[in-house]
């Protein structure tokens, strides 16, 4: 093998390797957009977590201190969502908040939903 030939075999070898990593690049491409959409969902998951943590403590206090069940009901559901279910029980010892609320990602009406629920207790007072 000359010199010249050693040259050439070596150039197409490089010039392959470009299009195979190009072509790796397009494959994992959808592989990447699915493991970011489910990052952003979990992240959305969370938020609302936060959310619900949140409302159930300061309807929890509310409650406690003897406000109307109805108006703690209406303030959750406004510091939460509209299709938070929430249940509040008292008795002259505690009061407890549960809410809980499904979450779906805004682009994948057709996923399943994610059960998000927090719950908060206080002390009832006289």
């Amino acid at each position: 093998m000359t010199p010249r030939h050693a040259r050439i075999s070596t150039s197409s070898k490089r010039s392959a390797s470009r299009g195979s990593v190009t072509i790796e690049t397009a494959a994992m491409l959808p592989a990447l957009m699915v493991v970011l959409a489910a990052a952003l969902w979990a992240i959305q998951a969370v938020g609302v977590q936060l959310e619900c943590v949140d409302a159930a403590r300061t309807a929890a206090r509310a409650a406690a201190r003897g406000e109307p069940l109805d108006q703690v009901r209406e303030f959750t559901r406004t510091a939460t969502s509209s299709n938070a279910e929430i249940a509040i029980t008292r008795d002259p010892e505690f009061t407890k908040v549960q809410i809980t609320v499904e979450v779906r990602p805004s682009w994948g009406h057709s996923l399943p939903p994610v059960r998000v629920s927090a719950t908060a207790t206080a002390q009832t007072e006289p």
